[in-house]
């Protein structure tokens, strides 16, 4: 299966200027926008919500915190206002890999093209 990473914009929903670009990996195992513990500071100052035990990839558990409210918008979708999940991350090849998780992906009105590798626009809102 292939990588599918898109272009991610994440503000401050209060105070806007405290925003940051980056490239993140779609990953449909995860729940939230999920960020670096070393790139909080970027946002200025959020709401915690909350500290969450995540269990990862490799079934270890960790804990995150929820912060927010923030606005993301992935590339080519509509903004939205939501949570962000800071986890602490070990850099990979110097570089650290953000995640978009299914929640901002179903606010965004995003869905995963497995044939194409790709995001696809989704038409109408799910309410069944």
């Amino acid at each position: 299966m292939g990588r599918i990473v898109a272009s991610v914009t994440v503000a401050n929903s209060s105070d806007p200027d405290k925003s940051m670009l980056c490239d993140a990996l779609v990953d449909t195992g995860v729940s939230h926008m999920t960020l670096p513990t070393a790139w909080r500071d970027r946002l200025g100052d959020l709401k915690e919500f909350g500290v969450v035990e995540i269990e990862i990839a490799n079934q270890q558990t960790v804990k995150g915190v929820v912060c927010g409210p923030v606005l993301v918008q992935i590339q080519g979708f509509r903004s939205i206002a939501t949570e962000v999940l800071f986890v602490d991350m070990e850099p990979q090849n110097g570089k650290y890999e953000p995640l978009i998780g299914y929640i901002a992906l179903e606010q965004s009105q995003a869905a995963v093209d497995m044939l194409g590798h790709r995001l696809i626009h989704v038409k109408h809102l799910d309410l069944k």
